[in-house]
């Protein structure tokens, strides 16, 4: 019975195609498999058989490419699917997630009609519990995102648990989540089912072929070396799962993977007396680090401990995935938790206990996307323990990546360019990925941050600003101040408050704020990118008015807030551009936007030109003055030069220096340091919208209120101005709006941070993007997208003003809706700061 789960299934298949390829390699020996000619090109090389390397060909094969090799260094789905616990769940904190396990829910639900093989899909549904309230507000929040996109679920009492689950002891619960729509199924089935498919469409699949290294020539893919031979390819997609990271770093031209393999423990067990039945629901206990599914009559349970055991760290040991040892010690309080939930189990007797390596990642997201290294190198890995949830979404957004030039959705959160180079070292990975084990079940509350591998990419302020009370978070590696903590506030305390209601940190933020306001901050804004570009001729000028969307050709010391767009008009990029010299530019975009945007550039800039693309993130250090007596500071310094000839005065050696100018000449107009909540805060109530977090690749300017900054009627081209022009007479199916809560208590109600639905006249209509509280209007303040889905068809109807200004809108908070008003401008003043609802004005006078 054991080896049903953990082997390849040895059942005749059906399909001609299966034959060919598997049920007949099978009977081989290894001499023979060695014998087996590749054919010497093809337009895609997949590496790695199992559920993601073959979904990866399932879909390229749907979607009419035909000319895919996949090879397997084993047999297919040997590696970790093979382990994997066969739960299919759809409950996700990001919405990108939610999507893949929604369509790889209904993809695997008709697998098995489409190719015959048997997958042991079973409709069981998932009970997610809530030891806390905290829990449950998290489970709540949950519930309403999957809720708007179509994914039934309900929050129910322990009762109800106990109704769906009779063996469960249900005393220590406050409620939980149903999702009854999720299932089981056996994840090597799939595998081997989505190669049938792929087979049967043409794509060819070799096993017991090993990947040696891909050929690169001017960082592009041009082949494939294996044990077998070359083959010459436009293509090469990493699905190599735990062997990711040493398969990209092989090449002739390293592609940097972070991912790191752990131990992941579950066990097995005889049927019940009276076996479970086949329906019987998946248990996700993640207070006590364990998830619980029926297996054969028995129990498959198996959970995230508190002290991960990191494996490979040296590298690559086995072909196949082989179970590792035993280790009941470490097993043991997971095992005492089940025996805490289930407490009739503890006479059941035991099969196995199943050690197998699984795959993390340094943000518990998975990767995906194209390496900015090598072009045509494309990766799929990293699941975190998703594999089978994802591998049916993530192989569709691959494949349509590889097809289109981009995906259906927004993938930003997964894509490959989100890390930098200091995020890929094997000692940083090791320490990183035991504490995102554990944070697979720890209770996440808004603003958290990761504790290990921190201070990897430091302003040379930071020793200075850690002294005044800097309390830091981290972004792609950069530590960048939160706020600062007055010599007066408990410290401690404040790092170890955790909440989804007011922190306890706002007081501080709000007098940083207020600072900003009427008198004098200045925020360390080093994190962010900075790319100098420069030619010997005009072709600076000429190369990046057609890479951006707004005019460039303005007067020496002028900044220009523009963006690069890609063909359909969406936001690859939102920066701030200087022009230096007549041919040379000065290039200032958000901190995480460092790789993808080097990888954009150097993609779309001429090859054979004399441009020069230099990153000098680490020559400058950027100190933001903000408020009404910024000048004021300036005016004093205004001794030091202060043209573009003499920036160089503020590389990095020199900013201690200038800071302590700065505050020290400040001193006199109550100058202080701010981080970067104030700075949210600040942003959200202008109605400034941010890439990766409000806009992306698939949002264009006309949509977030920025027809201003492009040159669309200046007769010059530029990437994605033909969508434009189309778009500006078809009218848009989106708009950016803003939203302040009107019956919302700061003080006692839950608070928006982000992703919460929207509703107008009591119909979905989109989700926020960015929250923060107001201190200025004393509201909350919610950014978004609002669309117009036809009340018959559900199909996206064109978004206007009128549309927008018409509305009754509801924000809803964990399942909690709060009315609020609508803006498509910032909010210019507040006429009555008394907090009733019915006292407050919003002044209708437009922001610009």
């Amino acid at each position: 019975m054991f080896c049903r789960l953990l082997s390849v299934v040895g059942r005749q298949r059906t399909s001609p195609g299966w034959q060919n390829w598997s049920s007949a390699r099978s009977s081989t020996s290894a001499a023979e498999a060695r014998s087996v000619a590749l054919p010497t090109q093809a337009q895609v090389v997949i590496c790695g058989g199992g559920i993601m390397g073959t979904s990866v060909a399932y879909h390229l094969s749907k979607m009419g490419w035909k000319d895919i090799v996949l090879l397997e260094q084993g047999r297919l789905a040997a590696g970790s699917t093979r382990f994997c616990a066969g739960i299919l769940s759809t409950a996700r904190h990001l919405t990108i997630e939610q999507k893949m396990a929604d369509y790889s829910n209904k993809l695997y639900l008709q697998l098995e009609q489409e190719t015959g093989i048997q997958t042991g899909y079973t409709r069981t549904g998932s009970v997610f519990l809530a030891q806390t309230q905290d829990r449950l507000i998290s489970l709540k929040r949950i519930n309403s995102r999957l809720n708007v996109i179509g994914i039934p679920s309900e929050i129910i009492s322990p009762k109800k648990v106990a109704e769906l689950h009779h063996l469960l002891n249900v005393h220590d619960l406050v409620g939980a989540m149903h999702v009854p729509e999720d299932a089981v199924v056996s994840s090597a089935d799939v595998a081997l089912a989505l190669a049938s498919a792929a087979s049967q469409n043409g794509v060819q699949i070799y096993d017991r072929t090993s990947v040696l290294h891909v050929m690169v020539k001017k960082g592009q893919v041009t082949g494939v070396e294996t044990d077998k031979g070359q083959i010459e390819c436009q293509y090469f997609v990493n699905c190599a799962g735990q062997w990711a990271y040493e398969l990209g770093l092989s090449n002739e031209e390293p592609v940097s993977i972070p991912l790191h393999a752990c131990e992941h423990f579950y066990l097995l067990t005889r049927p019940l007396e009276t076996p479970l039945q086949s329906s019987t629901p998946t248990i996700v206990d993640a207070d006590g680090r364990i998830y619980i599914r029926n297996w054969q009559g028995g129990i498959l349970s198996g959970g995230f401990e508190k002290n991960p055991k990191p494996i490979f760290t040296e590298g690559k040991n086995q072909l196949e995935i082989q179970n590792l040892q035993e280790d009941w010690d470490h097993f043991e309080p997971l095992l005492s938790s089940l025996l805490r939930r289930m407490p009739e189990l503890e006479s059941l007797e035991i099969m196995k206990l199943v050690n197998c390596p699984e795959t993390f990642t340094p943000d518990m997201r998975c990767i995906m996307g194209e390496s900015p290294a090598v072009q045509g190198y494309f990766v799929l890995a990293g699941m975190n323990s998703a594999g089978l949830s994802f591998g049916g979404g993530a192989g569709k957004y691959l494949a349509e990546w590889m097809v289109h030039g981009y995906p259906s959705e927004n993938v930003w959160e997964l894509d490959l360019k989100r890390f930098g180079a200091l995020q890929s070292s094997r000692t940083f990975l090791r320490h990183r990925v035991m504490e995102v084990m554990p944070l697979m079940y720890d209770l996440k509350v808004p603003r958290w941050d990761f504790q290990t591998g921190r201070q990897l990419r430091t302003s040379p302020l930071y020793d200075r600003l850690d002294a005044q009370g800097a309390r830091w978070m981290e972004k792609h590696g950069f530590e960048r101040p939160k706020y600062f903590v007055p010599p007066d506030k408990d410290l401690l305390a404040l790092e170890q408050s955790k909440t989804f209601y007011k922190p306890d940190w706002f007081d501080i933020v709000e007098s940083e704020v207020k600072c900003c306001k009427e008198a004098v901050c200045v925020i360390d804004m080093s994190s962010f990118t900075k790319f100098e570009i420069t030619s010997t001729g005009d072709q600076a000028l000429e190369v990046l008015q057609y890479l951006f969307s707004n005019d460039l050709d303005v007067p020496v010391g002028h900044i220009v807030h523009t963006g690069m767009l890609n063909e359909v008009g969406g936001y690859e990029n939102d920066c701030s551009i200087a022009r230096l010299s007549k041919r040379s530019f000065f290039m200032i975009s958000p901190t995480d936007q460092q790789v993808h945007c080097w990888a954009w550039l150097k993609k779309h800039m001429p090859k054979d030109s004399n441009l020069l693309l230099e990153d000098v993130t680490w020559k400058y250090t950027a100190l933001n003055l903000i408020g009404p007596r910024a000048v004021d500071v300036l005016s004093e310094l205004s001794y030091a030069p202060m043209t573009p000839d003499h920036f160089p005065s503020l590389f990095c050696k020199y900013a201690l220096h200038v800071y302590n100018e700065v505050m020290s000449v400040g001193q006199k107009y109550g100058i202080r340091n701010a981080g970067y909540y104030a700075l949210r805060s600040l942003r959200i109530e202008k109605f400034f919208a941010f890439w990766g977090q409000d806009i992306n690749n698939l949002t264009t300017p006309l949509e977030c209120g920025r027809e201003s900054r492009v040159k669309l009627e200046k007769g010059m081209d530029f990437i994605g101005r033909d969508a434009l022009l189309q778009q500006k007479q078809n009218g848009v199916y989106k708009r950016f709006t803003m939203f302040i809560l009107d019956d919302h208590d700061t003080d006692l109600d839950l608070w928006p941070w982000w992703g919460e639905p929207i509703y107008r006249n009591g119909q979905f209509v989109g989700k926020t993007t960015s929250s923060a509280y107001s201190y200025s209007l004393e509201r909350h303040v919610c950014l978004g997208f609002v669309h117009n889905f036809s009340e018959d068809t559900g199909e996206e109807q064109v978004v206007t003003a009128d549309f927008i200004n018409r509305g009754e809108y509801e924000i809803d908070i964990a399942g909690y809706r709060f009315q609020a008003k609508a803006k498509l401008y910032p909010v210019a003043s507040l006429f009555t700061h008394k907090r009733r609802k019915d006292d407050m004005e919003l002044s209708d006078l437009h922001g610009k």
